[in-house]
C-alpha cells in the first residue's frame, strides 16, 4: 500500500496495488498524448514557417493558410503540415492541397505563377 498522490483526482488515502497500477497506466498514456502533442505542433511551427517563406506572409496568415488547406481538403492539419514540409524539401505536394495551397496564397496576394511547383502538372 502507498499514499495516494496529491492531485484532485484522489483524496488521500491508501491506495491498493491495482489502483497504483490504474493510475500508472493512465499517467503514462497521458504522458504518450503530450509526447505526441510535442511532435504535432512542432511539425506544424515548421510547416507555418515554411508558408511564411514561400508566400512571403506573417505567421499569423500562415496558420490561417494551413488551416484552409485542412479544413477544404478534409485532411488532418498535422498531415497537412508533414506534406508541405516534405514539399519544402523539394518533393511532391498531392494535387488536392497543391492546388488549395495556391488559392489561398492567391488570397493573400500571392502569384503563385511566380512559383511553377504550384502550378497544376
Amino acid at each position: 500500500m502507498a499514499f495516494s498522490p496529491l492531485s484532485t483526482r484522489y483524496s488521500p488515502h491508501l491506495l491498493s496495488a491495482t489502483e497504483l497500477a490504474r493510475e500508472n497506466e493512465r499517467l503514462q498514456e497521458e504522458n504518450a498524448q503530450l509526447r505526441r502533442a510535442m511532435t504535432s505542433h512542432a511539425t506544424i511551427d515548421q510547416a507555418m514557417g515554411a508558408v511564411v517563406v514561400l508566400g512571403q506572409l506573417a505567421p499569423e496568415e500562415a496558420w490561417r493558410v494551413l488551416r484552409a488547406v485542412s479544413q477544404h481538403t478534409n485532411t488532418k492539419l498535422r498531415v497537412v503540415a508533414e506534406h508541405i514540409l516534405k514539399f519544402a524539401r523539394g518533393g511532391s505536394l498531392p494535387g488536392p492541397e497543391r492546388e488549395e495551397l495556391r488559392q489561398e496564397l492567391e488570397r493573400f496576394g500571392v502569384r503563385s505563377g511566380k512559383d511553377p511547383s504550384l502550378r497544376a502538372p
